[in-house]
């Protein structure tokens, strides 16, 4: 009986071969060439024959390290030489209990990235995978399996293995910032990810307008897929004018061709509050006229914004002039008006804009309705007079009044002061009244009357001494220390005049105890 060859292993499924034709029966003429070909049979029917043909069998993976790029296909090579019996050939990920079947020829599947390169054939068992991720890095191997006495499929031998590096690019970067809108001079952090590279080399450039800025190391982790990941973070202080500023995070690997942008827009984060001025026109006004109070709001960032007005905390109907407008900057500009009546009652009234800007807490500017009447004294039409100018006046007012206080107690004082005196022993001096002629005359120098009194206010050691003459008058009168009671005054009422001529003769020399000298000179007619 012959034995039939043992089938090769082919890169699909096995077809049924074809049933060998019936053995043919020996020439009855040539009963030698049966004699011969009986042993040859045994022969190969021995188990040593089977042995040697497997040994004989390889599978070479000429491939030991294949690197390819994320996204791209990859060609697997796999070289069958001998004959090892049935059984398919198929490729494995790995080996032992964590390996995974990535191609096998008995359960082919359409959709499968996987295919074999030449279908049939019994020697080449290459693969295509298409699509390759990071998650198919590893060790791939060409396996023979033959069937075993039990019918099911046996591993019988391997290839070298190839081992496959994917090198996988980072993911288009991602800037991210704060959740909630800052203020100018406000540090605020961004930051950069990116994710799914190989190898682990990466770097990272940030940028603002163009300009390089200082940032932090990059944070680089490995993820369950075997590629790594990417995070680093920039602090950021936000200006005035960033409406239209933007930071950019620029990454360079390996695997690009061209480094790979993502970028930020600050005006997402920044918040410009307006700056406010409310003005009345005119002011003051007249009575019953109309007052436009305008409430500008200027530089502020993002334009949402509403404007609604008050009157002494009563909400009034204003408009507004236009929506906001973009000035320079990137910045914004609105005006919001209304008009109110100048009656006498609202004199004093407050009017007050309030602003809410970005859905914040609602600011409020005021200003005063001033009212001018002529007829009642009221203001005049180019001056405005506010609280300050009025505490202003009345500290005025109390200063002047309390120096005019300051002046009639004084006058009061010189006033009783000379009253007192003229109850103290005094000395009238009457002279007549000299004519104008008299007076032009040059007076003769020895023409003198003289007077000369005591009193008893104050010692005084120094002797006058009075030059006398012929036609000198000389008169004195001597007052001690006046006793108690009123009627022990002394008076002395001189019309020197009338004093009568006496021979030369020496000044008497006033008292010694507590006198007081005086004497008074008047020229003689």
């Amino acid at each position: 009986m012959r034995r039939q060859p043992p089938s090769r292993a082919r890169g699909r499924a096995l077809k049924p071969r074809a049933p060998l034709p019936a053995p043919m029966e020996p020439h009855p003429r040539d009963p030698g060439r049966t004699a011969w070909a009986l042993p040859c049979l045994l022969l190969l029917a021995l188990p040593g024959v089977d042995a040697q043909a497997s040994q004989a069998f390889t599978l070479q993976q000429p491939q030991a390290k294949v690197t390819v790029t994320a996204g791209d296909n990859l060609t697997l090579n796999c070289i069958a030489s001998g004959d090892a019996g049935p059984g398919p050939v198929m490729w494995l990920k790995g080996l032992g209990s964590g390996s995974k079947t990535v191609y096998d020829p008995n359960n082919e599947d359409p959709s499968s990235r996987v295919t074999v390169a030449v279908p049939g054939s019994d020697t080449n068992f290459t693969i295509h995978i298409r699509n390759v991720q990071p998650e198919d890095m590893g060790t791939y191997y060409c396996v023979k399996f033959v069937k075993g006495s039990t019918g099911a499929d046996e591993f019988f031998r391997r290839g070298s293995g190839t081992e496959v590096t994917v090198q996988a690019k980072p993911s288009p970067p991602l800037v991210s910032g704060p959740e909630q809108r800052a203020m100018p001079d406000k540090s605020v952090p961004f930051t950069c990810t990116t994710g799914g590279f190989f190898p682990d080399k990466i770097g990272v450039k940030w940028s603002k307008n163009g300009n390089s800025m200082t940032a932090q190391p990059p944070q680089v982790t490995q993820s369950r897929m075997k590629t790594y990941n990417m995070s680093s973070t920039v602090e950021v202080a936000l200006q005035k004018d960033d409406a239209r500023s933007q930071i950019t995070c620029e990454v360079t690997h390996p695997t690009l061709p061209a480094p790979l942008q993502g970028s930020f827009r600050l005006s997402r984060v920044l918040r410009v509050p307006p700056s406010i001025d409310v003005q009345p026109e005119p002011s003051p006004a007249e009575v019953n006229k109309t007052v436009a109070f305008t409430c500008l709001l200027k530089e502020f960032y993002p334009p949402n914004v509403s404007v609604s007005w008050l009157e002494n905390g009563i909400e009034i109907k204003g408009q507004n002039l236009s929506g906001p407008l973009e000035v320079s900057r990137g910045l914004f500009e609105l005006r919001s008006r209304v008009e109110v009546q100048a009656t006498e009652e609202k004199n004093g009234s407050t009017i007050t804009c309030r602003v809410v800007h970005d859905g914040q807490a609602p600011a409020n500017y005021s200003a005063v309705l001033w009212i001018s009447n002529p007829t009642l004294g009221g203001l005049s039409n180019k001056f405005q007079i506010n609280k300050d100018d009025m505490l202003i006046y009345i500290v005025v007012g109390v200063v002047c009044t309390v120096l005019a206080l300051l002046v009639a107690a004084i006058l009061y004082l010189i006033r009783t002061k000379q009253i007192k005196g003229k109850s103290s022993p005094s000395a009238r001096l009457h002279e007549p009244e000299k004519s104008s002629e008299a007076t032009t005359q040059e007076s003769d120098p020895n023409n003198l009357t003289y007077a000369d009194l005591n009193f008893d206010k104050e010692r005084k050691s120094i002797r006058r001494m009075v030059e006398m003459s012929q036609q000198s008058e000389y008169a004195c009168i001597q007052s001690n220390q006046a006793p108690n009671g009123d009627d022990n005054l002394t008076y002395a009422d001189l019309d020197m005049v009338h004093l009568s001529k006496a021979p030369k003769r020496p000044a008497p020399r006033p008292e010694e105890a507590g006198s007081e000298y005086a004497s008074v000179q008047i020229t003689r007619k």
